[in-house]
């Protein structure tokens, strides 16, 4: 593994768990995947969450990047 510009660089891409999505909890809500963080050296796994849509932005879902380096997550955002 190495890193690079902060992001974080690792051989096999990990799998992603399985977990059932909850009931949206109004109407309206966006829901926002899970999400891939580096903590003590690995990548560890968020489960997603619903939140309060943000006006007219929609949310892009972060995903894995594969490169010369390995794979790297890039981290989802508000568009």
């Amino acid at each position: 593994m190495s890193a690079c510009y902060g992001r974080y660089y690792i051989t096999a891409r990990p799998a992603e768990p399985y977990y059932v999505r909850p009931a949206s909890p109004y109407y309206g809500a966006v829901w926002v995947p899970g999400e891939w963080v580096w903590n003590g050296g690995r990548y560890v796994y968020i489960n997603g969450h619903w939140e309060k849509p943000r006006g007219r932005r929609v949310y892009i879902a972060g995903h894995w990047d594969q490169g010369p380096r390995g794979y790297v997550w890039i981290k989802g955002y508000w568009k």
